[in-house]
């Protein structure tokens, strides 16, 4: 029986995903020379900012970052970022969340973002719909275990109430955070609201793929009502 939806922030609450790439551009390519384009972020999307820095500095350097180095990278990508305003709730999402707590179940945010900027405004997005109680974020996951390692959602889990994996729903859009998810055991619903193709996706093991939260607002209760009466997780 589903008794918790643990969702994903960057690319399904925030539509924030294209300042994040721009971002991560700006100082990891143009300021630090490594050689990258936009695109590739949305394939780190949901790692943390430590994680995504230190395999750059394997892949181009041959070397694991120094924790001052990536903690300057990071904020710096952070600053700039900021720079860029607020992103914007994204659509249809307000309606999920207030569907699943009409549902009674409980609502865990789990990101890999550490960024207070973002952080802060849920609660001005989604008034009352989050607190620290029921949130994992980019600070509580040391490095090695962000996504795509389960350990976000199998303290999402925890933070839910101690729940077992067959009784969460995962909201995710980007591909390690699928593979997080999964790995973690939990059913896992798939939006696709930035560039890449459904198909990796699918790849990385989502049992739905829909193509946007407006979608997933016209479809969560079915779903979860369905999840529910089967108590079936795939992946095991």
């Amino acid at each position: 029986m589903v008794k918790a939806f643990l969702f994903d922030m960057d690319g399904v609450l925030f539509d924030s995903m294209k300042h994040h790439a721009e971002a991560w551009y700006k100082v990891m390519g143009e300021r630090y020379g490594f050689t990258c384009d936009r695109s590739e972020f949305y394939l780190y999307e949901g790692s943390t900012g430590g994680q995504t820095i230190d395999a750059f500095f394997v892949e181009q350097k041959g070397r694991h970052a120094t924790d001052d180095e990536w903690r300057q990278i990071y904020k710096e990508k952070s600053d700039v970022f900021a720079s860029f305003g607020e992103a914007l709730p994204m659509a249809g999402a307000a309606d999920v969340l207030r569907k699943v707590g009409e549902m009674g179940l409980t609502r865990v945010l789990v990101t890999g973002s550490g960024q207070a900027s973002l952080i802060g405004r849920l609660d001005k997005a989604y008034p009352g719909v989050f607190d620290d109680a029921h949130m994992v974020t980019g600070n509580d996951c040391p490095i090695g275990k962000g996504k795509p390692h389960p350990y976000p959602y199998l303290k999402g889990l925890e933070k839910a109430g101690n729940i077992s994996p067959e009784e969460a729903i995962v909201v995710e859009n980007a591909p390690l955070g699928v593979r997080a998810a999964k790995t973690a055991g939990i059913f896992t619903v798939a939006v696709n609201t930035g560039p890449l193709d459904p198909q990796v996706l699918k790849d990385a093991g989502a049992d739905i793929v829909l193509g946007s939260m407006s979608e997933l607002a016209e479809k969560v209760v079915a779903i979860a009502s369905s999840h529910r009466d089967t108590d079936t997780s795939h992946g095991h």
